[in-house]
């Protein structure tokens, strides 16, 4: 278990393509199994966007772009990018050739895009598979315009007894069942993140089925 728990960025971010290679084409059917759990962030997110104007938003970890197909819907006028690591997820987003959509493949942790390029990034779902956190929230900062908004949506639990039993048990075994799950976070750890990264936590909440609901800001100019 502990050559498992001690595996490099590589191998993490290896288990994660593999794994949504084989997820791409039903990742928004009926038959996405665990996955159809995603779909329960998008209500908050959508409400949390609605609170402030928004022009250019990134989608971090965007999947087959559930969520940007939503967001287009509502809002079509507006500019819209998701990145992700799996060629294949982003292979299927393409196919609905949204306009004003843009697509990347890409990583997370060292997002390919220019300083303050986006009035909102969000991240839904996709965190925990980040073996380099830090470098996730440094790059956000890099491209959030000033006063924009990081809406952060993932797996927590209020119990520190219940994540240890998490990150110590579950997500080892879910890697030999072929899973790149890295860590479930806690209140502290993201709050560290932040402060590392010049970011300021305005809302940090554990909300039901065990979700983390943080929005997190850069600063104005």
């Amino acid at each position: 278990m502990k050559g498992i728990i001690n595996m490099t960025s590589i191998e993490y971010k290896n288990l994660s393509v593999k794994e949504f290679t084989k997820a791409a084409e039903i990742y928004e059917s009926g038959h996405a199994g665990i996955y159809n759990m995603c779909k329960k962030d998008y209500p908050d997110i959508l409400a949390e966007l609605e609170k402030e104007p928004f022009n250019d938003l990134l989608d971090c970890g965007c999947g087959t772009a559930p969520m940007l197909t939503l967001l287009h819907e509502k809002y079509p006028d507006k500019h819209y990018t998701g990145i992700d690591l799996t060629p294949k997820m982003i292979e299927v987003a393409k196919a609905k050739k949204m306009k004003n959509v843009e697509l990347v493949v890409g990583d997370c942790e060292n997002l390919p895009f220019a300083e303050n390029s986006f009035d909102a990034v969000i991240c839904s779902e996709s965190f925990h598979h980040y073996p380099n956190p830090q470098s996730f929230f440094n790059s956000v900062y890099r491209v959030l315009r000033p006063n924009g908004r990081l809406i952060l949506r993932d797996m927590t639990m209020k119990s520190n007894a219940m994540r240890w039993f998490c990150n110590r048990i579950e997500l080892p075994l879910a890697h030999l069942a072929g899973k790149g799950d890295v860590r479930i976070y806690s209140r502290e750890e993201v709050q560290n993140f932040c402060n590392n990264a010049g970011l300021h936590m305005e809302i940090f909440e554990v909300r039901p089925v065990f979700r983390l609901h943080a929005v997190i800001r850069k600063s104005g100019a």
